[in-house]
């Protein structure tokens, strides 16, 4: 189980930045009023990051032998970079990213000018996309991972 929602958790990844960088790009470029591209694309992006959300904390507070070790010794994960990534700062950030992007969404939705709805979406898909990009393990890290999981 634990190999099956790692290998999905991995893949979604891909899907959630590309769909990040493409709704910060239709942010930029997308100058309509009303229901826009960016409006679709921020909701694709929104229910990846939540799926990728559900499976995350199914592997933190469930399947990892990771975390499971961070959790039990909380000390010991703190003083071990790899184990502090996992317990602490990949959840909180991609966490952070996920509010954002619910955030921008209802900010946009609630805002008074098309101007200022833009504006928005741009900081927020931006701000999350780059905390995703930050928080994910790539390979070559203390705590990476390979690129595609098999």
């Amino acid at each position: 189980m634990y190999s099956a929602v790692l290998i999905l958790h991995s893949w979604i990844r891909w899907i959630a930045l590309i769909l990040g960088v493409m709704t910060t790009f239709a942010a930029f470029t997308d100058r309509t009023a009303g229901q826009s591209t960016t409006d679709r694309w921020g909701l694709f992006f929104m229910m990846v990051l939540d799926i990728q959300m559900l499976l995350g904390l199914l592997l933190y507070l469930v399947l990892s032998p990771f975390t499971t070790a961070a959790l039990h010794d909380f000390g010991a994960a703190m003083r071990n970079p790899a184990l502090r990534f996992w317990a602490v700062e990949h959840v909180s950030v991609m966490l952070v990213a996920v509010v954002i992007v619910h955030g921008g969404r209802v900010l946009a939705r609630h805002a008074r000018t098309p101007q200022s709805k833009r504006l928005r979406q741009i900081v927020c898909f931006s701000l999350a996309t780059i905390a995703m990009i930050a928080a994910t393990p790539w390979p070559g890290t203390a705590h990476g991972r390979p690129w595609f999981r098999v």
